[in-house]
């Protein structure tokens, strides 16, 4: 009875995106499958990871009883219970964090086309990298490997804290990659592992607080195009001032803390102030990118398009208040499944603004996804678990 009770639980609207099958794929990929069916087998607990970020902060056997209703409805659950807290927390160890990363990578380089309002500029796919912190559970272990901030008085404060980084598709808020690590380690460092899912075609934004000559170069050399706005600290001395007004100039690498040999870049500078009451008159923007011709990409358009950088910060707060929950703490005791149940939540969050981009090109008349309320989507996708006939909006 167990088998056919786990063949049908799913994740309501969200298993359009997740379909029993890529999660087969995905296990068997990352060589999580088991000998046998147990009680928790692994695809129930991908859906139960995916279900517990979706029901955040639901205790475990609540999240258990939610996705097992539906089958209970259509034909009983036979021999199959509920099971306890310890073996839930048994089977979440033995799933491990690989497969809810790798179903994350199955959204490729993103999901917009050419049609999404706001995704692409000039054929090139719009896509930004950010970062923030969760708090997690107060455990030694994860004090130990995530780190928490430091008090006034110089002992700890706080929660422990994860440190996260995503690479975000601007045009429809979906996370197609992510970093997690220690809350002291640079967002540089876990930034640069995110050179795995750049590609030619793409143009990756950043504020200043990222840019590297290091990871500058690391990222350029995948082919994807940058335009980041960079720190007084990068000396950008104009070399030949172009015809747009903006001018290549060569950043001059330090080694600091790097192994690395000093390396130096050749960018191209577009200078900018903005005529905002808001703003300081005196306070200047300098974006570096890596597109040199001011022909193709002109610097008045590049002024005007690093705002979607602004896209990435959105897509956290929603991500951290909306569906994790204001104020919730990450529940998992140990640093590794601290990371599974982050990597479960930004599965969730992908799959919500994946279907959102859906909605939004096949409303009667094609609109922005931006216009999509993703606390609706997400109050939608959560009826759809205990539905029987699904609450996405069409």
């Amino acid at each position: 009875m167990a088998v056919r009770l786990v063949d049908r639980v799913v994740l309501g609207d969200l298993t359009a995106v997740y379909p029993p099958e890529l999660v087969d794929v995905v296990l068997s990929k990352t060589e999580s499958r088991e000998a046998r069916v147990r009680l928790l087998p692994a695809r129930l607990m991908v859906y139960f990871m995916l279900g517990k970020a979706l029901f955040s902060p639901d205790p475990y056997r609540e999240v258990l009883r939610k996705l097992a209703e539906p089958a209970r409805r259509d034909g009983g659950w036979g021999g199959w219970r509920i099971p306890d807290k310890a073996a839930v927390f048994r089977a979440r160890k033995n799933l491990g964090v690989a497969p809810l990363r790798e179903l994350l990578a199955q959204v490729g380089p993103g999901v917009a086309d050419e049609s999404t309002p706001g995704a692409f500029w000039r054929g090139l796919r719009l896509m930004a990298i950010d970062g923030t912190t969760l708090e997690a559970a107060d455990t030694a272990a994860n004090e130990e490997a995530l780190g928490r901030p430091a008090a006034r008085t110089g002992g700890p404060s706080g929660y422990p804290l994860a440190r996260v980084v995503a690479l975000i598709e601007s045009g429809t808020h979906v996370v197609t990659d992510a970093e997690v690590g220690h809350y002291r380690s640079g967002e540089r460092g876990l930034a640069a592992e995110l050179a795995r899912s750049l590609r030619p075609g793409m143009l990756v934004l950043a504020d200043r607080g990222l840019p590297g000559v290091h990871l500058w170069k690391q990222l350029a050399a995948t082919g994807a195009d940058l335009l980041w706005r960079v720190p007084k600290l990068w000396k950008l001395t104009p070399e030949q001032v172009l015809a747009d007004g903006s001018w290549i100039a060569t950043v001059h690498g330090g080694r600091g803390r790097s192994r690395q040999p000093v390396q130096d870049v050749r960018v191209r500078v577009v200078e900018y102030v903005l005529d905002d009451a808001g703003r300081a008159p005196d306070e200047h923007y300098r974006l570096a990118t890596t597109l040199m011709d001011p022909t193709a990409a002109p610097g008045r358009e590049l002024a005007a398009l690093y705002a979607e950088r602004w896209e990435a910060e959105t897509t956290l707060a929603e991500w951290k208040t909306t569906q994790i929950g204001s104020g919730n703490v990450l529940t998992s005791k140990s640093p590794d499944l601290v990371e599974q149940e982050i990597y479960a939540h930004l599965a969730v969050h992908t799959a919500l603004r994946s279907l959102m981009h859906t909605a939004a090109l096949h409303h009667a008349t094609p609109i922005d996804p931006d216009r999509l309320s993703f606390a609706a989507a997400l109050r939608a996708a959560r009826r759809s678990v205990t539905s029987l006939t699904g609450a996405f909006p069409p």
